[in-house]
């Protein structure tokens, strides 16, 4: 069955030969088949788009305002076939990454820098939150993709595991030698601690695995991020739950050291998170290539 589509091309290009067989030439068709497909419209229309000399066809006063009409929304939808190609090709578009300051500067960054080179024309947009709050942003539509800490307990969320990260205590000079030797949960818990902010995704896993040993922490300070955690505890105010993969360059140059546990806290993994329902746009899935390949 021919659309209406179909139909609006043919008069289209008659209109701009006029002429049935030239028409039939540029749009590889039988003449007879051009003649029935112009038939066809003007018994749509109720209107006489042609008229027909031996010479062959004059478009009608209504023909001339039709094409004009019709030649303009044709070229639109040639306009959104170049765009959307174009969006295939990684040309133009948007990423809009959820993410958290941490995950972002540890993380994300080296990432971002390798799609940046590799997609230039692709525009960024960060949506920083915490994984609560990036989360909500993903659902609601404001963000493609986000990068956070796992578990989440999202049924309508795929996460899919990336970069496996361990939570530590670290300490500075202070705390040298009451720290020299190993010490369990228990007594590590009564000691001044620096955590991050309850609603922290991070600071849950930590605090759920000490409750499941039936301990119940109490933080001397609170904080709204990691790098404050680490300068607290640099600055000898308490012993800082950290993650050791994002404070490495501080033990490695001896300004922090790291507990000794009588047992680890298990480890846990940071993720992308996408809609389940939600098919990936090209320049999200290009991005989680490039993380997934690393």
């Amino acid at each position: 069955m021919v659309s209406k589509l179909d139909l609006y091309r043919v008069f289209s290009i008659v209109g701009k030969n006029e002429s049935f067989s030239g028409a039939a030439r540029e749009l590889y068709m039988t003449q007879p088949a051009v003649s029935q497909s112009i038939m066809q419209l003007e018994a749509e229309l109720d209107t006489r788009l042609f008229n027909r000399t031996p010479k062959g066809v004059t478009l009608t006063m209504e023909g001339s305002l039709l094409l004009e009409y019709v030649n303009s929304a044709i070229n639109l939808i040639g306009i959104g076939e170049e765009k959307i190609a174009e969006f295939k090709n990684l040309t133009t578009g948007e990423l809009r990454i959820g993410v958290g300051d941490t995950i972002s500067k540890y993380f994300l960054l080296p990432n971002l820098e390798t799609f940046r080179n590799k997609y230039p024309n692709i525009k960024l947009k960060i949506i920083n939150g915490t994984t609560d709050e990036i989360i909500t942003a993903l659902k609601s539509g404001h963000a493609d993709i986000a990068i956070c800490n796992l578990p989440i307990q999202d049924t309508t969320i795929v996460a899919r595991p990336c970069l496996t990260v361990h939570d530590i205590f670290v300490y500075g000079e202070k705390y040298n030698k009451l720290l020299s030797k190993p010490i369990g949960f228990n007594e590590l818990s009564k000691l001044p601690l620096i955590f991050l902010e309850p609603k922290s995704n991070s600071r849950k896993y930590v605090e759920d695995y000490f409750l499941s040993k039936g301990i119940q922490i109490s933080p001397e300070f609170e904080l709204g991020s990691h790098d404050l955690c680490i300068e607290f505890a640099r600055i000898n105010m308490g012993i800082a739950c950290v993650t050791r993969e994002f404070s490495q360059d501080y033990m490695n140059k001896g300004i922090l050291r790291e507990v000794q546990l009588t047992e680890d806290i298990p480890a846990r993994s940071i993720g992308i998170c996408v809609l389940k329902s939600v098919p990936l746009s090209p320049a999200t899935t290009k991005f989680v290539e490039i993380i997934e390949d690393k």
